[in-house]
């Protein structure tokens, strides 16, 4: 059973494992504002905004892709369609604008493109601050309009704060709490299992260890919109408290760094990155939409072990360790042992991952990321380099080279690293990195590239990362064009 706030008013209702936000809205409720496009978190029509209590009571709301929101999630949430902005003929700022910049023709994607500003309309209410290109491009990549282009799309969310302050009653009224003793208690033989402990994760993998698990579902639940997967059961560890924590920390190793919980989403963790390693903050940025980045985790993309998936090959360069829960208690191990081949890893049958240890750079390190795919943007690579390493009297030091798309798993390029280590990073050097490629990688060719395009791709951004080297030690006018380039 389903308990939510559906446009200030309380909803309950039943639903399968598998169904997501955007099925329980237009198929069970008959709530059709927010529209299908693609099934799959790409374009942004089925867009909607998901609040939950802040410390303060006042509720803070997220966009998300409706389509791939499981529905389940929904459970203590409040949730905001584009059929609750509008009091009477009196339209939202987010609709007004719209209406006012000609930003909308046959308006199918329009409802997700209002509930995308809707979103950033109450952020910058709750906290105030500059309308940057930067988050108006972040808060609008994950709608696509085939009809207007985004220009006028783009005036009116730079537009809202000039039209009335229509706000829905509903919307200003402080969240209730909910006590300890109000909320229900786990029950095992739920389809849809919702722990709020890690004792209670564990109970629900000890009893059901062949369950799924979710925590953002933007992968998972392609299953079910793209393959028409039925779930017999379901584990949710997105309300676990543990992992949910971002812990700074000191390993036995005397490295310094974060645990960070495997279900704390990507833009919680984006200011982290920002702070420590912008050239990982900017990977997010590619790595999916908003939408997505509000709902996906690093746990998520690591237990995945897709060997396009974005963040592994990162983590493997910064040396990352996993912290792994089961049946059996808690163990660690380094990222390099968990991806075993394709879509197999470590994990033991009622495992998984707790938490990701994110080292704080050390000093002197470098870290530089490349994406190559199709669109700039909300795309999945065809290849990705990360490359760690850092300069100790003129030579590579702790080099770590890592890649995605190049094998059946991410993975290091071993010999490539060993060409480079105690070396000046130099074209002969280079060079012989470049070679060692084809003893570490022997990749395929599929939809998003063939296995010589892979090949020359990566061995190319190994010439980059010199290009980028030689030009930071002459510091020159054309450092700082790679420099930008680069990220």
């Amino acid at each position: 059973m389903i308990d939510f706030m559906l446009n200030g008013q309380p909803y309950r209702s039943e639903a399968s494992p598998e169904t997501s936000v955007l099925e329980l809205l237009r198929e069970t409720l008959g709530v059709t504002g927010t529209k299908e496009g693609c099934a799959s978190g790409d374009c942004g029509a089925c867009t909607v905004a998901i609040g939950e209590p802040g410390p303060d009571g006042e509720l803070r709301y997220h966009s998300a892709n409706a389509c791939i929101t499981p529905a389940h999630q929904l459970n203590g949430r409040y949730l905001v369609t584009v059929d609750g902005l509008a009091q009477g003929d009196a339209l939202h700022p987010a609709q007004a604008a719209m209406v006012a910049c000609h930003g909308s023709q046959c308006g199918f994607c329009t409802p997700g493109i209002v509930m995308s500003l809707f979103t950033l309309h109450e952020q910058q209410r709750q906290a105030p601050a500059p309308l940057t290109p930067q988050r108006l491009e972040a808060a609008l990549g994950g709608n696509l309009c085939r009809c207007t282009g985004y220009r006028p799309i783009r005036d009116a969310a730079m537009s809202m704060e000039s039209h009335p302050e229509h706000r829905p009653l509903w919307l200003d009224a402080a969240a209730p709490r909910v006590s300890e003793s109000d909320k229900p208690s786990l029950d095992l033989d739920a389809a849809f299992l919702q722990p709020a402990t890690l004792a209670e994760l564990n109970e629900c993998l000890e009893q059901h260890p062949k369950a799924r698990l979710v925590a953002g579902g933007t992968d998972l639940w392609l299953e079910s919109t793209q393959r028409l997967a039925r779930f017999e059961r379901v584990i949710d560890v997105t309300r676990v408290a543990e992992l949910n924590d971002i812990d700074e920390t000191t390993l036995e190793d005397g490295r310094s760094g974060w645990w960070v919980g495997a279900a704390v989403s990507y833009s919680r963790l984006e200011p982290l990155l920002e702070t420590h390693y912008d050239a990982f903050a900017h990977l997010l940025h590619r790595l999916g939409s908003q939408q997505v980045r509000n709902r996906g985790t690093l746990g998520g993309n690591v237990a995945n072990a897709s060997p396009i998936g974005d963040t592994p090959p990162v983590l493997l360069a910064l040396g990352s360790r996993l912290r792994l829960v089961g049946p059996e208690g808690e163990r660690e191990l380094p990222l390099d042992e968990f991806f075993l081949d394709y879509k197999r890893t470590a994990l033991r049958e009622g495992e998984a991952i707790r938490a990701i240890f994110l080292p704080r750079p050390a000093e002197g390190q470098t870290l530089k990321v490349w994406k190559l795919s199709k669109r700039r943007e909300d795309d999945i690579s065809a290849v990705l380099g990360a490359f760690a390493w850092r300069l100790e009297n003129g030579v590579m030091r702790d080099v770590r080279l890592a890649f995605g798309g190049m094998a059946a798993i991410p993975k290091r390029a071993a010999n490539a690293e060993a060409a480079l280590e105690g070396q000046a990073p130099d074209a002969v050097a280079f060079r012989a990195a470049r070679e060692a490629l084809a003893e570490d990688f022997q990749p395929m060719s599929d939809v998003r590239g063939s296995a010589e395009y892979r090949r020359l791709s990566a061995a190319n951004l190994l010439e980059r990362l010199r290009l980028v080297i030689a030009q930071a030690e002459t510091d020159s006018p054309r450092e700082v064009m790679l420099h930008a380039y680069a990220h």
